[in-house]
């Protein structure tokens, strides 16, 4: 094998301080233009955000034939290599990796991470060409593994070695996880996949994880494919365990997830605890993203741009979509009961029906405007937007119990029909609409126009209803009552002031410490909110006692009645077993 091995394009990765965060990353370009351009992406796809990742990088330079040549900043992330062309450029760098998300790269003595977009230069004009990825094992860490969804070309029993991705896409979308992790592996659907779990505590039951996680795989993909083959030849979890955190981004055959390790299944312990829901809940919402998004996926998504942002107006069908799939798919393999279920479906609505921000803005709009709105919350983020992933749910929800209802199909059928019909690929709303007609028996035009693009109230307890669930009104919480919402861990701070709501009626505003009430001729220090209702006993109306800018406000409140949230329960469980029931 030659210094640059079989591909055009080879980097070779370095863990060079693992104290100073530092990875060392040496791209060989096997067959360079005379004015080489490179790059480094703004944006990892999936999490729609430019991140600008090139802040990271340092100390590039540039050798050919032994010889320094000169690099040329182009712009924020680019740079122009002056060489001879058709001979070997050599360039290296650093990258500084501190970052413990799925999204970029992370490097101390226990772990370390990279996705291909935080590390690897993409080669201008060479990126249909094969790229190999060389993970060098760290001399000071002898007990570490390598894992990732690529290829391996020449791998050592640890795990490093070469890897080949076809193209820097898929160098791209591949990433790597590195340490002393558990693995395990299991199939389904007759396709090997793996699970490395970073940062486990010592009663991490790990066998019943790995179980459960087959069932969802398996589940998946006899919903998508019956008894057939999946797409994927191999799939790899890669979990990272810490004190709190929570989140995980999709790729072509493998997914970065991070989570709390007090949600990880324990052992010696067989109860299903919320933790552990909400973390299979992610396992599923992931491994869904293998066929909705990362194949199946909006037309704009056919080739990414990763210098500047990628809109689409579609991001309400593959979030919203897969968030209403990945726990109804928990119900139909059997790992949480129809209770479990309406629990998660009814916090998914109180999400929705709490921001005022869904009478101001789209589905469709919300997709559009994640780059600037979704990833870049604030204060006033409820009153203006909504979220894409909860009300998305709500209109995968809406579709498919319509579709029940008329007796036509289901939503199934249509996400299985959107599949052969695009191929599993670039698709459009156009083809979303085209399917539902074709399967429901009529247009859904009117649908598409008032749940995706407007801002009318979906039907919600009508559908369920029909399906033999009854929609409870039960009081609300106090702080969804008063129409804010705050952090009480040092006072309590206001954070949110809630559009049309008694607490901007009587002049809150966020970052306000709210000190105390005044109610029937006495004044009391609030040490928690919900102490508000002790000491205004009956009265409908007091003064708050708020401090902003050092200032101290009396501010006149009402105190609302009527206010109500949602509670689903099961009334006819045999009407909704069509729906929830476990699929054989």
């Amino acid at each position: 094998m030659s210094a640059s091995g079989p591909a055009a394009i080879h980097y070779r990765v370095e863990a060079a301080d693992a104290f100073a965060h530092l990875f060392r990353v040496t791209l060989t370009i096997a067959q360079p233009e005379a004015a080489q351009d490179v790059s480094l992406p703004a944006w990892i796809p999936g999490s729609y955000l430019l991140r600008e990742f090139a802040r990271h990088l340092q100390k590039l330079g540039a050798r050919q034939d032994g010889k320094a040549v000169a690099v040329h900043q182009l712009d924020k992330a680019g740079w122009r290599v002056e060489c001879v062309p058709s001979r070997p450029l050599v360039l290296s760098y650093e990258v500084y990796a501190f970052d413990n998300s799925v999204r970029t790269a992370w490097l101390d003595a226990q772990r370390g991470f990279f996705n291909g977009t935080s590390l690897c230069l993409k080669v201008h004009g060479q990126e249909k060409e094969a790229h190999e990825l060389e993970l060098v094992a760290p001399r000071d860490f002898p007990q570490w593994e390598a894992a990732t969804g690529l290829a391996p070309l020449k791998v050592g029993k640890r795990g490093f070695g070469s890897y080949l991705a076809q193209d820097y896409d898929e160098l791209a979308d591949c990433p790597v996880e590195m340490g002393p992790f558990f693995s395990a592996g299991f199939k389904a659907g007759g396709v090997p996949h793996r699970v490395v779990v970073a940062g486990a505590a010592d009663g991490f039951d790990h066998q019943r994880l790995v179980n459960d996680m087959q069932k969802i795989c398996e589940a998946q993909i006899r919903f998508w494919h019956d008894r057939k083959r999946p797409p994927h030849k191999n799939y790899l979890f890669m979990i990272n365990a810490v004190d709190d955190g929570y989140g995980g981004l999709e790729h072509r055959n493998s997914t970065a997830l991070i989570a709390s390790r007090r949600d990880l299944p324990r052992v010696g312990e067989s109860r299903l605890g919320d933790g552990y829901t909400t973390l299979l809940g992610l396992v599923s919402h992931e491994y869904f993203h293998t066929w909705n998004v990362k194949r199946l996926r909006p037309a704009e998504f056919a080739h990414y741009e990763y210098s500047q942002e990628n809109y689409t107006q579609l991001l309400w069908f593959f979030e919203g979509f897969t968030s209403y799939y990945d726990d109804l798919l928990l119900r139909r393999c059997g790992l949480i009961d129809d209770a479990t279920y309406l629990k998660l479906l009814t916090k998914t609505a109180n999400q929705v029906l709490q921001a005022p921000g869904r009478e101001v803005q789209s589905v469709a709009q919300a997709s559009f405007d994640a780059w600037v709105k979704y990833y870049r919350q604030d204060e006033n983020t409820p009153n203006a937007t909504v979220s894409y992933y909860t009300k998305g749910a709500l209109v995968a929800l809406c579709f498919d119990l319509t579709l029940r209802a008329e007796g036509h199909a289901t939503l199934d059928d249509v996400m299985r029909a959107l599949w052969v019909r695009c191929k599993g690929g670039p698709m459009a709303e156009a083809d979303f609409a085209a399917v539902l007609k074709d399967l429901g028996g009529r247009a859904f035009t009117r649908e598409l126009a008032a749940w995706v693009h407007g801002t009318r109230e979906l039907p919600l307890k009508e559908l369920l209803e029909k399906q033999g669930v009854a929609v409870l009104e039960e009081p609300a919480q106090l702080q969804q009552r008063l129409g804010l919402r705050c952090s009480e861990s040092q006072g309590i701070v206001v954070k949110t002031v809630l559009r049309g709501g008694a607490a901007e009626q009587a002049g809150l505003a966020a970052g306000d410490e709210w000190l105390g009430v005044e109610a029937g001729g006495k004044a009391w220090r609030l040490a928690k909110l919900d102490d508000l209702l002790l000491y205004a006993g009956s009265q409908r109306k007091v003064t708050a006692l708020v401090a902003r800018d050092r200032r101290i406000l009396r501010l006149d409140l009402q105190l609302p009645a009527g206010v109500t949230t949602w509670r689903l329960v099961m009334r006819e469980a045999a009407r909704a077993q069509a729906w929830l029931a476990p699929q054989d």
